[in-house]
């Protein structure tokens, strides 16, 4: 006896026609055809069931500020920081709160149940900690939020950012973050890499900094990263965000720069729907576009994870909370668009994030916390696609969310009377 049974599953690994058996919030069986009973039964209809979507790499503490004080007019990356410096001394405690609170009911919406936000740390008032704390502990119910201690002004550039960044952490902060690009000099930024991961190792924390968010292929942080990251042993517990500027970078430096970045096992998390949109700024036409060498990466067997970064704030007036947003731009951007390159970019927003972050109990195996989402697509490459409606979000065995399949009804002469997105799968995966 289950408390809940889902029948008739496809799973992102290619397996069809699975029973998925769900006893006190954890995976009890999966197999085909269980021969149990279950006080709730979902039937599958054959579409996919995948773990919930993770976004590595977000800022909670701005989301839905759009327009405070006022628009980006020139729609780039520093005119975002420089709104959101006019924006921090008036923040409250409530206000971020509720405007975090909202997006995490979006995110739930999503299928999307675990969230690694940078929380600022460049005002001493902390006040961006208190409410991200306190939104960790309302949300843990129905979404993983970890948070990372993110010195936005940079951590030597900004005088109290050392002290600031320190607290955080006392205070419960979970990863060490940084932004060396940002910082004065070169050398400003190098030294700030090495004290920050020199911090992560004496705390026992995990380290992710946005690392050489620039067109600036001497821009050169990610080096000093992956060298302090085996020099501090912190193999398998740092993440370099965006990495921008080795788009721009030549070609022999980065077969240089890969298996360094291999040898620390550091993982890289890109953003494509914000590195699309704000690099290349200073460029005419050929115009750059920003987003890191993915399929290198891959192939050196760098984990990339992708990251949703901003919904509706002073650097994008974008954005839905949906991860399939991010890997279809990813898609398009990385020209990665054979069936293997979707069902990599699907695992980017899943199964790799949630190793990015440690998260204990993923995934869809027996005895892993039942945690999934139906999804109206056959595959990852069609839910890629047509980033579909989530049918049911499920939360340690409960539905938390649902959504109606999409149905739209014709009134032509001689064709079907309704549409289903989904029916238009291709015989067998691209």
């Amino acid at each position: 006896m289950f408390d809940l049974l889902i029948r008739n599953a496809a799973l992102p690994d290619g397996r069809v026609g699975v029973d998925i058996g769900i006893r006190s919030g954890r995976i009890a069986a999966l197999e085909p055809a269980l021969a149990a009973e279950a006080g709730e039964v979902i039937d599958a209809g054959g579409q996919l069931v995948a773990p919930p979507f993770v976004d590595p790499h977000f800022h909670m503490d701005a989301t839905l500020s759009l327009g405070r004080p006022r628009m980006n007019v020139s729609g780039t990356l520093l005119e975002g920081i420089a709104l959101w410096g006019e924006l921090r001394p008036t923040l409250t405690r409530e206000a971020i709160v509720e405007r975090a609170l909202a997006y995490c009911d979006l995110a739930v919406s999503k299928g999307l149940l675990a969230v690694r936000s940078h929380v600022d740390v460049s005002d001493p008032r902390l006040v961006t900690v208190e409410a991200l704390l306190e939104v960790r502990e309302r949300v843990a119910p129905y979404l993983d939020l970890q948070l990372v201690a993110f010195p936005q002004d940079g951590y030597l550039r900004s005088p109290e950012a050392a002290s600031a960044l320190e607290r955080a952490l006392d205070m419960g902060v979970d990863v060490v973050g940084g932004i060396p690009h940002f910082e004065r000099t070169m050398e400003a930024g190098r030294a700030s890499v090495e004290v920050l991961c020199r911090i992560a190792a004496e705390r026992g924390l995990r380290v992710d900094m946005h690392c050489d968010e620039t067109d600036d292929p001497l821009s050169r942080h990610v080096e000093t990263l992956a060298a302090e990251t085996v020099r501090h042993g912190l193999q398998g517990r740092v993440a370099g965000s965006h990495l921008t500027s080795m788009h721009s970078m030549d070609n022999y430096y980065v077969s240089k720069l890969l298996p360094l970045m291999a040898e620390a096992e550091m993982a890289a998390i890109p953003n494509p729907l914000i590195n699309m949109m704000l690099q290349g700024r200073h460029d005419s036409y050929p115009k750059r576009r920003g987003l890191t060498r993915v399929p290198e990466l891959l192939a050196a067997g760098v984990p990339v994870a992708l990251g949703q970064d901003c919904v509706l704030d002073p650097w994008y007036a974008m954005g839905t909370g949906d991860m399939l947003d991010v890997a279809h731009m990813a898609v398009h951007a990385t020209q990665m668009g054979s069936g293997e390159d979707k069902r990599r970019l699907f695992a980017a927003v899943t199964d790799t994030p949630a190793r990015v972050l440690g998260l204990e109990g993923y995934g869809l195996e027996v005895g892993c916390h039942a945690d999934m989402v139906l999804l109206q697509a056959r595959d990852p490459a069609e839910a890629i696609r047509l980033r579909p409606n989530r049918l049911k979000v499920i939360r340690r065995g409960r539905v938390i969310a649902e959504t109606a399949p999409e149905r739209t009804r014709l009134a032509l002469e001689g064709r079907p009377g309704a549409v289903d997105p989904a029916a238009y799968a291709p015989p067998a995966a691209s």
